[in-house]
């Protein structure tokens, strides 16, 4: 057993590297592919709703209800940020939930519109790809803003984020930390 505690159950870390590839086979598909970028499109849908389940029923740390913040919680975290006194998190920090909430929102409408794309509805009306594009295009933005975050916070509190969230695990919480 690993030292330390767990924390990132298995289907959160699932869920996280199937999205993380996802998005990338969709972006790299794009205007290329058209079945594979529709396909990974569903797919992405799928894991989305599956993972708002997940974040009502699923373990402590996966429940919004655990880590979702109102925003002025999020101020507070990101001026101790830069003061450079933020705590350590055992889940996800707010100004870390807040940039999952923005993901999810931005994902979530990048494949409804993909979707709507394809209906004889909304087939090729031009507002509806040039949403689509435009939300996939944010998630170039937001995708390397919660990096910058993970490898922020993995710095701050000398653990390796990224390595946790492959296998599950974080050092035990010290008496400053939010569990």
């Amino acid at each position: 057993m690993q030292p330390g505690i767990k924390v990132w159950d298995p289907f959160v870390r699932l869920f996280h590297w199937t999205l993380v590839g996802a998005i990338a086979i969709a972006w790299l598909s794009a205007d290329e592919w058209d079945a594979l970028h529709e396909w990974t499109g569903y797919l992405i849908a799928g894991l989305l709703a599956t993972r708002l389940v997940w974040g009502l029923i699923g373990s402590r740390y996966a429940r919004f209800s655990h880590f979702v913040r109102p925003p002025a919680a999020v101020g507070v975290y990101l001026r101790d940020v830069l003061k450079g006194r933020e705590r350590r998190y055992l889940g996800h920090n707010p100004a870390g939930a807040a940039m999952i909430l923005a993901l999810i929102a931005v994902i979530a409408a990048t494949a409804v519109t993909g979707w709507m794309g394809t209906l004889d509805r909304f087939w090729g009306l031009e507002w509806v790809e040039e949403l689509h594009e435009t939300l996939a295009t944010l998630l170039l933005v937001l995708v390397p803003l919660h990096v910058a975050g993970v490898v922020l916070a993995s710095r701050r509190h000398c653990e390796n984020l990224v390595r946790a969230m492959i296998v599950g695990r974080k050092r035990a919480p010290s008496g400053t930390d939010v569990a």
